[in-house]
C-alpha cells in the first residue's frame, strides 16, 4: 500500500478542513513548495495535491504553483479539485502531474470521464466523495441520490482504474477510517485501485488500511498534528 501525504491549498497556503467546511480552516504551512520539499527530504515518493480554490470557482486556480511543486520535487503527484473540462485535463498533463483526479463532474458529465480514460487512462483517477453514503459534489456543497457504490461500478464500467474514496463524515476528524466502505469497494470494484481518504488518525489506521490490501492511503491532519510521523509513513509503506 502505497501512502500519500496531503497538501490542500487554499488561497496561496497549505491549510487542512473539517468535513470540507470552508469556514473551518486551518493553515498549516504557509508555503505550499516548502511543505512539499520537506516530504520529498524525508523520503516521501508521492504526493496528493487538492486544489481547494479550484473546487470552489472550477478553475485551475493553482496550477502553476503546482508545477512548480512537480518540476522542483520530482515526486509523483495526484492533483484534484475542479477539474471539469478535457482543457483542464490537458493542462495538468502538459505541467506533468500523474495522476488527474475527477470530482464532482465523473457524477453530472461522465462523457469527460470517458474521453479522459480514451486520451489518458493511466494518469485519470474519478474522486468519489460520500456522506451517509451517497456521493456529494461542488466542494461538498451539495449532496446527490446516488449511492458510492453505484458511482464506483458506473465508474469501472467505463474503465476508469483507480478510485479515491473520502467519507467525509471522517474527514479531517481523527476519528479512523471507513474501513467498512473500504471492503465494500474492493468487493465491488474488485479490478479497481482504491485510495483511502479520510479519518486516518495514527500508525494504526493505516496498518487497517493495509490489511484490507487497498492501493493506497492519504494522510493529512493526522500528519500536520504530529499523530503519524513521516518516518511511520515509510514504515507502513515498506511493511506492505
Amino acid at each position: 500500500m502505497y501512502v500519500l501525504p496531503a497538501i490542500d491549498i487554499r488561497e496561496g497556503a497549505a491549510v487542512r478542513l473539517i468535513k470540507g467546511d470552508f469556514s473551518k480552516k486551518t493553515v498549516v504551512n504557509e508555503d505550499p513548495l516548502a511543505q512539499a520539499h520537506t516530504f520529498k527530504e524525508a523520503g516521501i515518493k508521492r504526493l496528493h495535491i487538492v486544489d481547494l480554490d479550484g473546487a470552489l470557482d472550477g478553475n485551475t486556480t493553482n496550477a502553476p504553483l503546482i508545477e512548480k511543486i512537480k518540476k522542483e520535487t520530482g515526486l509523483m503527484i495526484e492533483v484534484g479539485g475542479g477539474i471539469r473540462s478535457m482543457a483542464q485535463i490537458e493542462q495538468y498533463v502538459t505541467i506533468g502531474v500523474d495522476r488527474i483526479i475527477i470530482g464532482s463532474a465523473a457524477l453530472k458529465n461522465p462523457e469527460l470521464v470517458k474521453e479522459a480514460v480514451a486520451h489518458y487512462k493511466e494518469k485519470i483517477a474519478v474522486g468519489i466523495d460520500a456522506k451517509n453514503g451517497k456521493v456529494a459534489v461542488s466542494g461538498w456543497l451539495e449532496v446527490s441520490k446516488t449511492d458510492y457504490l453505484t458511482m464506483a461500478k458506473e465508474m469501472a464500467a467505463i474503465g476508469v482504474q483507480t478510485l479515491i474514496y473520502t467519507d467525509i463524515s471522517k474527514d479531517g476528524t481523527l476519528t479512523g477510517p471507513s474501513l467498512a466502505h473500504y471492503e465494500a469497494l474492493k468487493q465491488a470494484v474488485p479490478e479497481v485501485a482504491i485510495i483511502a481518504s479520510g479519518g486516518v488518525s495514527d500508525k494504526q489506521d493505516l496498518e487497517a488500511l493495509a490489511k484490507l490490501d487497498v492501493y493506497g492511503a492519504i494522510v493529512g491532519k493526522a500528519y500536520y498534528e504530529g499523530r503519524v510521523t513521516l518516518a511511520e509513513i515509510l514504515e507502513v509503506e515498506a511493511s506492505c
